[in-house]
């Protein structure tokens, strides 16, 4: 990867795995990763959404992860509104990124994943979660190549930005039950912590 890549997101955590043959970016709620170069993007989700975008002519793609749609102030401030954990800002930065590689918009496909109802009761965050993106993906003339979202499971998604492919795998509701509690301390934390906190999630 060029240094101005490794710069931009420097942040970022890195890792090896021989089961894959390029090294793999991993993300947290509020990140993104974009690579001109052949990279995996990995994260995990419950209730959250990952949208991964491609020029397939370049081959730049990348991947973002975001909790909620979009800020629900209106009118007032909101010290997430520059936030990438809010859908409306990860999908402008995760396609800004593209095109700042050579990407076009108008040559862009989308893979949507997560989702999930993972909470117990009547609440369905992850769906309106998903129903957000691809309304989005929609008004935006993105074209949906694939979507996996809902049901009730988290899932680990693999997307490789060369390519286009993803890999996912569905967790069992042991570990849903974990990362719901987890999202829940996660989502009160968004309420209180300044706009630049290191608050992670996975």
């Amino acid at each position: 990867m060029s240094s101005t890549g490794l710069m931009e997101f420097s942040n970022i955590r890195r890792m090896q795995d021989t089961r894959f043959p390029y090294e793999i970016a991993v993300i947290l709620p509020g990140e993104y990763f974009v690579s001109r170069e052949p990279m995996v993007v990995y994260t995990v989700l419950g209730s959250c959404i990952s949208v991964c975008l491609r020029d397939p002519l370049v081959n730049v793609g990348g991947m973002n992860h975001f909790m909620l749609g979009a800020p629900t102030s209106e009118g007032g401030q909101d010290s997430w509104a520059d936030s990438g954990r809010y859908g409306s800002f990860a999908m402008e930065m995760l396609i800004n990124e593209i095109l700042k590689r050579g990407g076009r918009k108008d040559r862009l496909e989308a893979k949507v994943f997560g989702g999930g109802k993972i909470y117990d009761g009547t609440m369905d965050i992850g769906a309106k979660n998903a129903a957000w993106a691809l309304d989005y993906l929609e008004r935006e003339s993105v074209p949906l190549v694939k979507a996996n979202v809902g049901e009730a499971y988290p899932r680990k998604v693999y997307f490789f930005t060369d390519s286009g492919k993803v890999l996912l795998k569905k967790l069992d509701r042991v570990v849903a039950k974990a990362i719901a509690e987890e999202e829940g301390k996660y989502r009160r934390k968004l309420q209180h912590a300044p706009a630049q906190s290191d608050v992670t999630l996975f």
